[in-house]
């Protein structure tokens, strides 16, 4: 990046180019296009769906999930409370990634699982991990071979137990979807006043959605999204709660600064629990959390196929070409950041250093049409868990313990994320 600061190319075997972007000027071309992401449905299916999921993340059916939020923070909580009597030091990465994991459970299928407490041992905990194990294990192999799926699944272990696996967490998630369905059919569903204790939510919405035609999704393709909306929110979400978490206690003014703003939003209240309301206030915890973003970008590439024949920079892009977006470079590029683009400063998002940002230059969540649809969601979970945790406890690093970054499918360290908690006095 820093010798092609704008592109660059690389071939696979002679035969295939492949393009890299990380500078706003390319970047916007490629994300205000109609590239196809590699993992999402293609045209029209996608367009269709997209509008159909598109209510899901209104402001009206988010507001509610703000106590989902606060409960599964409260058993985060108290586990790091019982950590710390003891004395010892949190791996941050594996408690915020149990509590969003249950965060995501309970808001998309109403599914309350013991996820926090039980750990890694819940089998359908335990699955989802394993897939997600698997997937990168597969991202990064370099046996060219295994790109081929009939190859992978048929001929080596790791494909076998892959689909085993997602037959296991398919038939969870299929077992819920007929649950709900038959709820559905004999009580309606909520609307978003409704005084009843079960709250509207996302998989409400994916089975009761109908396009102009009338029709709705189908059982397959309900699953599919809820699978997307619980691999693709859970572990980004934990990363970006993490690092920022990382950067707070490796920077103590930063730290206090939002513990000030958190405990003036709090004064004078019989509970800690971050409302609706108070999520627009966190004015100085949003600069922090976009600054995390930034330096520890949880997603740092995102792939598009060229579906037209386009120019960038001079230079013609023929239909069929794989384009990169390297998001961790596009956020580390000294043209765009200034040489201290390796320093965490929540100053960079002040409102008066905005106004002069490209709005392609920091792109955490994509951007464009196929940005993601669930960033309100993710940006709610971590203003929530990141000022309650920093609300009790001082957060410290751990003398020793070296913090390094591993480029995974989703940003996460090489040894774990270890913290010194310090509950502040009552």
């Amino acid at each position: 990046m820093k010798q092609y600061p704008r592109m660059w190319t690389f071939w696979v075997g002679g035969l295939k180019c492949m393009i890299v972007f990380h500078h706003p000027d390319t970047v916007k071309q490629l994300l205000k296009s109609s590239g196809e992401g590699l993992l999402i449905a293609n045209g029209d299916r996608w367009t269709r769906n997209r509008k159909l999921l598109t209510p899901a993340f209104h402001f009206d059916i988010l507001q509610p999930y703000t106590q989902v939020h606060n409960q599964c923070v409260d058993i985060l909580l108290d586990k790091l409370q019982t950590i710390t009597n003891k004395g010892d030091n949190v791996d941050v990465f594996k408690c915020m990634g149990l509590c969003s994991l249950d965060i995501l459970l309970r808001c998309a299928f109403s599914y309350k699982t013991d996820t926090q407490t039980n750990g890694d041992n819940h089998p359908y905990v335990k699955a989802v991990h394993r897939l997600s194990e698997l997937g990168t294990e597969r991202a990064l192999m370099r046996n060219m071979l295994l790109i081929f799926d009939w190859i992978y699944f048929n001929l080596t272990s790791n494909g076998r137990e892959f689909i085993k696996l997602c037959n296991y967490v398919h038939s969870v998630a299929n077992d819920i979807i007929q649950k709900r369905k038959n709820v559905i059919e004999k009580e309606g569903i909520p609307s978003t006043d409704d005084k009843r204790k079960r709250y509207l939510d996302f998989l409400d919405i994916l089975i009761t959605a109908q396009d102009e035609n009338g029709k709705g999704l189908s059982d397959e393709e309900i699953r599919s999204e809820v699978d997307t909306f619980l691999f693709e929110g859970h572990d980004t979400t934990n990363s970006g709660i993490t690092f920022t978490l990382l950067c707070l206690a490796e920077n103590p003014e930063y730290q206090d600064k939002v513990r000030q703003e958190i405990d003036d939003i709090l004064y004078d209240r019989d509970t800690d629990y971050i409302q609706w309301k108070d999520l627009a206030k966190l004015e100085y915890l949003t600069m922090c959390i976009k600054e995390g973003l930034r330096h520890y970008s949880p997603v740092h590439v995102i792939q598009r196929i060229i579906t037209e024949d386009f120019t960038v920079d001079g230079h013609r892009v023929p239909r069929g070409t794989m384009v990169f977006v390297n998001i961790h470079s596009l956020h580390h590029n000294p043209t765009i950041w200034g040489d201290d683009y390796n320093i965490y400063k929540p100053d960079r998002f002040l409102p008066e250093n905005i106004q002069n940002m490209d709005p392609f230059s920091f792109v955490p969540f994509s951007a464009g049409s196929r940005n993601c649809i669930g960033q309100n969601f993710a940006m709610m979970e971590m203003k929530i868990m990141i000022a309650r945790i920093i609300h009790r406890f001082k957060l410290e690093t751990v003398p020793g313990h070296v913090y390094r970054k591993k480029l995974s499918v989703v940003m996460k360290s090489e040894n774990g994320v270890l913290l010194k908690l310090t509950p502040r006095d009552k």
